[in-house]
């Protein structure tokens, strides 16, 4: 009897295999899935059935084609937002067996209406479930968010505080399998680890402790997320079930020549580094650095763009390509590895973001510089704990939504937490035709590192 996760890197996806004996079962398999198929053989199994947890908002599910590999059957929840065209409905108490291995459903609404957990039973040694995976319901230190249904916001609320006791029924002992693990944008608060128990989570996790239903309810009201728009696609793509990613995914190198010619109507994605971005970049370029994709691209892309990637290496530019088709960004026509010194040795343009320190922000807020905005880019509930005295909050994805109320003629210093997000939007205006923008390298970070008050956001 096995259980062995296999981790997505950027989006923070937690899928399983899972099995015994001869027979093999994949949860949550993402769309680049013959890993499963792989792993499966090594352990001297085959996949016999997939199973989903929920829809999926944040990335292309691999179900489908995962059960065209192996010809095994999907199995989803209940009450989907439309007719899933892969899968069959599996209900409370279904039941299936592998070797030792059984697994019981168990029907765990809230974070979606067709959301499901499995429990998995050793039939050789006990009565009690061994483990449970939750999917978007319970994670390690967080629950899931319950933001999907606006309209039912109390409602839904309250289902996912019936099904997080549903799931804590089944006992201390039981290990948790959560679908996503910390950096995900499906939470908040999630440990840094992708192990605990359900007794441990009882104990310690923050949303557990609540223990009255209409306070866990009006918890959940309180707390704001963000949608980026490419979650709409996901969730018609998860309906009809997705296309195979590429076999291939690193893409072409381009010539300096070769990328001229694509710029004109391709998006320009710089995966480097925050640094290299800043110290120098192609004009017109937006600044994504690679492990960032997964969060961020889906602001700022759409599906029918065509994608040209600027990397320092064709491994980095492989990772991009792997982080941008997991959410359906398929039209990545090649990258371009040459140093820029060597393009600018070339002569062709090339431009920098300078930056700023604590001391040189302190100083412009104290003297309440003319011609100059401090620019927080950070998310709602950070900017909540605490702004820079004078500085405007825009969210980074909502950023290009609010550039026709910003003046050109004055200088915009970015910041976020540390600079990284900073970096982004700093971009973003560059691109968008903003001359004086600058980063404040350590933002927030650096700002209360040297003891400086923060304010309440207007």
């Amino acid at each position: 009897m096995f259980v062995e996760s296999i981790k997505s890197p950027g989006l923070a996806q937690i899928s399983y295999l899972i099995g015994d004996g001869s027979e093999a079962a994949v949860i949550d398999p993402r769309r680049d899935c013959e890993i499963y198929a792989e792993k499966a053989r090594e352990r001297g199994c085959r996949v016999t059935h997939i199973f989903e947890t929920h829809r999926n908002e944040d990335l292309i599910s691999g179900a489908p084609i995962l059960a065209g590999l192996t010809n095994a059957p999907v199995h989803h929840g209940p009450n989907p937002a439309g007719k899933i065209a892969y899968a069959d409905t599996v209900r409370e108490g279904d039941q299936f067996t592998f070797g030792s291995m059984q697994l019981k459903v168990l029907e765990t609404p809230g974070h979606t209406d067709d959301s499901l957990s499995y429990a998995i039973y050793d039939q050789n040694f006990g009565k009690q479930a061994v483990g449970v995976f939750t999917g978007d319901a319970l994670f390690v230190g967080d629950v899931g968010r319950t933001d999907f249904y606006p309209e039912r916001a109390e409602e839904v609320a309250g289902l996912l505080y019936d099904s997080l006791r549903k799931i804590l029924s089944l006992g201390d002992q039981a290990i948790l399998y959560p679908a996503h693990g910390a950096g995900s944008v499906c939470g908040d608060n999630m440990a840094n680890r992708d192990f605990s128990t359900l007794g441990y989570e009882r104990e310690n996790n923050p949303m557990l402790q609540i223990e009255q239903r209409k306070d866990f309810i009006a918890k959940k009201l309180t707390e704001h997320h963000e949608q980026p728009p490419y979650f709409r696609n996901m969730e018609q793509l998860n309906l009809s079930g997705g296309a195979p990613a590429a076999r291939l995914v690193t893409p072409p190198a381009l010539s300096p020549d070769d990328l001229e010619k694509l710029s004109e109507s391709a998006a320009m994605i710089d995966v480097r580094g925050i640094t290299a971005y800043l110290g120098s970049h192609l004009p017109g370029s937006l600044a994504i650095p690679c492990d960032m994709i997964p969060a961020f691209a889906g602001w700022f892309l759409r599906a029918e763009d065509d994608i040209v990637l600027i990397a320092d290496s064709s491994a980095q530019a492989q990772a991009a390509a792997r982080h941008l088709a997991r959410i359906g960004f398929d039209r990545v026509q090649g990258f371009l590895n040459t140093a820029l010194p060597g393009w600018a040795a070339a002569a062709r343009p090339f431009a920098s973001v300078p930056v700023v320190d604590v001391s040189r922000v302190k100083s412009r807020v104290e003297s309440g510089k003319e011609g100059w905005q401090l620019l927080d880019v950070r998310g709602k509930n950070e900017v909540d704990e605490g702004i820079v005295p004078g500085a405007k909050a825009i969210y980074v994805g909502h950023l290009p939504e609010h550039l026709r109320t910003l003046s050109k003629e004055i200088t915009y210093t970015v910041m976020c937490a540390s600079g990284a997000r900073a970096t982004i939007a700093a971009s973003i205006l560059r691109r968008s035709g903003f001359e004086n923008v600058e980063v404040f390298l350590g933002s927030m970070g650096a700002w209360r590192a040297a003891g400086n008050d923060v304010t309440e956001p207007n």
